[in-house]
C-alpha cells in the first residue's frame, strides 16, 4: 500500500511540474513534447528523480493506448472538408513515403552500425513515420495557421501512417528472428488484411458509435466516457482480429468528429484534456525507460542516421510521393522538413526486446536518439520555416468564447463569445442595425460585468460583450464584422493577401486592363476564380497565388471549394 501510494504521488507531481514547465515552451519557442520528454530523463535513474524504470511490457501497454487516445483524438479534429486537398497526397505519404524513408534509413543505418540488411532494415521501420502526437502538438503549440493544403496533409498523413510503420517493423522482425530474407506472399496477404480490416471497423465501428452516443440517454459527463470507451473497443476488437487497430481508431475518431452526436462539445473538450494527458504521460514514461549513458556509445552513429533521415530520406520520399500532386516545390520543402518523429517509433523500439531480439537495446537507443534530434532540431526550426517559405497565413481573430448548442433538427449551432473591439463596424450602431446574415442571433450582451437589457436597441460600444448563436459557415463574417484587425494585423494581411480584394467571378481580361497587365486572348473570358483552378488542377486553397503580369492572384477565400475572394498583389516591375 505504501509503494501505491509512493508511485501515485510521484506520478502525479511528475505530470503536475510537467504542466507547469511547459509555460517554458512558448517562451522559448521549444516543442512541448520535448519538454515532457527531458523532465521524464530528469527523473529518471540517471537524473534527479532517481526513478528506475525498466518494465517494456508495461511501458507497451500504456504507450499503446496513450496512441490510441491520441489518435482517436486527432481524427475527431480533422474536418472532412480537408480531404479534398490533403486525402491522397497524405494517403501516398502514409505508405509510400513510409516504405520509401524506412528503405532508405535502413541501408544507411545497417552501413553506419554495421548490421546485417534485415537488421538494417528493422531500423529503418521503426523511426519509418511521422508521429501523429508529435506533429498536433507542434502545429497546435505554435499557434500557426498553415496553408490548408499544406496542413491537411501533415495531419492526415501523421494520423494514418503508423500502420504501416507498425506493419514494416513486425514484418522485418521475423524476418531477422527466422534468419529468413525472403518476404512471401504471406506478407502481401497480411498487408491487405490489416489496412482492410483496419479501414472496415474503423469507418463501420465509427457509424455504430455515432448512433449508440445519439440512441442512449445519459447524464452529459458520461457521453464524452463513452465515446472514449467505445473508441478504444474499435481499437481493441480490430487488433485481436489481426487488423490495424491504429488506423480504425484514427478512422473512428473522423466518423465521430464529423458527424452530429449529443454533447458534441463536451466530447471534444473532455477528449482534449484525455489526448494532453496521454502526450504527458506517454512522453514522461519514455523518458523515465531511457538511461542516457546508454545512449553515449552509439550517439555519434545514432545522430548520423537522424541525419540522413532528415536531410535524404524524408525528402526524397515527399517528392517521388507526392510527384503525381504537383505540390509547389516550397509546400514540398515544409512537409519534408516537419516529419516529425515522436513516441511512436519509441514505442515501436519496444517491439525487438519483447520479441526476444538480440541488440534490442541497439534498436532502442538509435530510435530514441533520433526522436530527441527530431524533436530539437526540426520542431524547433517549424514557425521560421513556414514564415520564410511565405506558408503561414495571418491568424484570423477568433471568438473568445465557443461552444456547440444542440438544437433538435438544426444544423451545427455554435455560442460565441465576442469582446468589440474600437475597430469594429458595429461601435454606434444598434444590434438591429448590425448587416447580420439570416439565422444569426445575439442572444446576450454585457457592459462593465453587467447583463444588458433591450438587446435589440442597444447601441454598441467598444468593449461589449456579445454573445452570438450562429452556424459555422457565418463565423468568418462575424470575425471581421464586431473584432477586426488592428493596424499591425492589417499590415500582414495586405502582404499576404494585397490591398484590394475583389470577387472570384470577376473577369480577368477587364482586371487585368485596370492594372495594365497583358494576359493571353484566350485566358481573358476567365473569371479570376477561373483562371485560379486551371493553374491548381482545380485544388486551390487560400493563400495559393498565380504571377500573371506584373501583379500576384491570391486566394483570399473559399466556400465549398470554390474561390470566393481573390486578392491582387501589384508587384513591383
Amino acid at each position: 500500500m505504501e509503494f501505491s501510494n509512493h508511485a501515485i504521488l510521484i506520478g502525479a507531481l511528475l505530470v503536475l511540474l510537467s504542466i507547469v514547465v511547459s509555460s517554458l515552451s512558448a517562451r522559448t519557442g521549444a516543442p512541448l513534447l520535448l519538454v515532457f520528454l527531458a523532465a521524464g530523463m530528469l527523473a529518471g535513474e540517471e537524473g534527479l528523480g532517481h526513478i528506475l524504470f525498466s518494465d517494456y511490457q508495461t511501458a507497451y501497454l500504456f504507450g499503446t493506448m496513450a496512441l490510441a487516445v491520441i489518435l482517436f483524438d486527432g481524427g475527431m479534429r480533422t474536418h472532412t472538408d480537408t480531404f479534398r486537398v490533403g486525402l491522397w497526397p497524405a494517403v501516398s505519404l502514409a505508405t509510400v513515403g513510409v516504405i520509401l524513408t524506412a528503405g532508405i534509413v535502413g541501408v544507411a543505418a545497417a552501413w553506419l552500425l554495421e548490421l546485417d540488411l534485415m537488421k538494417g532494415l528493422l531500423i529503418g521501420a521503426i523511426i519509418g513515420s511521422t508521429d501523429a502526437a508529435a506533429v498536433f502538438s507542434v502545429l497546435g503549440s505554435q499557434g500557426m495557421r498553415l496553408k490548408q493544403r499544406v496542413g491537411a496533409t501533415l495531419e492526415i498523413e501523421s494520423g494514418c501512417n503508423d500502420p504501416m510503420a507498425v506493419f514494416l517493423t513486425l514484418v522485418f522482425i521475423e524476418v531477422v528472428r527466422a534468419g529468413d530474407h525472403s518476404l512471401g506472399w504471406s506478407m502481401l496477404w497480411a498487408f491487405v488484411w490489416q489496412f482492410g480490416l483496419g479501414g472496415l471497423a474503423g469507418i463501420v465501428g465509427g457509424r455504430v458509435l455515432v448512433w449508440l452516443l445519439n440512441r442512449v440517454s445519459l447524464s452529459s459527463g458520461l457521453y464524452p466516457l463513452l465515446a472514449m470507451a467505445g473508441g478504444l473497443v474499435i481499437y481493441g476488437t480490430t487488433t485481436v482480429w489481426g487488423g490495424s487497430g491504429f488506423l480504425a481508431i484514427y478512422l473512428a475518431g473522423l466518423v465521430l468528429g464529423n458527424a452530429r452526436v449529443k454533447s458534441q462539445g463536451s466530447i471534444l473538450k473532455v477528449h482534449d484534456g484525455l489526448a494532453w494527458l496521454a502526450q504527458i504521460s506517454l512522453f514522461l514514461m519514455l523518458g523515465l525507460l531511457v538511461t542516457p549513458s546508454a545512449l553515449i556509445p552509439t550517439a555519434v552513429d545514432a545522430l548520423l542516421v537522424a541525419i540522413v533521415l532528415m536531410v535524404v530520406a524524408r525528402p526524397l520520399a515527399v517528392w517521388l510521393s507526392l510527384l503525381p500532386f504537383s505540390f509547389p516545390k516550397r509546400e514540398q520543402i515544409f512537409i519534408a522538413w516537419v516529419g516529425l518523429r515522436g513516441a511512436v517509433p519509441i514505442v515501436l523500439a519496444l517491439f525487438p526486446a519483447l520479441a526476444g531480439l538480440p541488440e534490442s537495446s541497439v534498436y532502442f537507443n538509435v530510435a530514441f536518439f533520433v526522436v530527441l534530434t527530431s524533436l530539437a532540431v526540426q520542431g524547433w526550426t517549424v514557425a521560421p520555416l513556414a514564415q520564410a517559405l511565405r506558408l503561414k497565413l495571418p491568424q484570423e481573430h477568433a471568438p473568445y468564447y465557443s461552444e456547440f448548442v444542440e438544437v433538435p433538427g438544426q444544423a451545427s449551432l455554435r455560442l460565441l463569445g465576442y469582446r468589440v473591439t474600437e475597430l469594429s463596424e458595429a461601435i454606434s450602431r444598434s444590434v438591429n442595425q448590425l448587416p447580420l446574415p439570416p439565422g444569426v442571433r445575439i442572444v446576450a450582451a454585457f457592459r462593465g460585468g453587467k447583463p444588458l437589457d433591450s438587446i435589440g436597441q442597444l447601441e454598441i460600444t467598444a468593449g461589449d460583450l456579445l454573445y452570438v448563436i450562429t452556424t459555422d459557415e457565418h463565423m468568418t463574417l462575424l470575425d471581421h464584422l464586431l473584432v477586426p484587425a488592428d493596424d499591425a494585423e492589417e499590415s500582414e494581411q495586405q502582404r499576404v493577401f494585397g490591398t484590394f480584394t475583389l470577387d472570384g467571378d470577376g473577369p480577368l481580361g477587364e482586371v487585368a486592363e485596370i492594372y495594365g497587365v497583358e494576359v493571353p486572348e484566350r485566358v481573358k473570358s476567365l473569371t479570376l476564380a477561373q483562371y485560379i483552378d486551371r493553374q491548381f488542377h482545380r485544388r486551390p486553397v487560400v493563400g495559393d497565388f498565380v504571377r500573371i503580369g506584373g501583379m500576384n492572384l491570391v486566394v483570399r477565400e473559399m466556400r465549398d471549394g470554390r474561390t470566393t475572394k481573390v486578392g491582387i498583389v501589384v508587384r513591383n516591375r
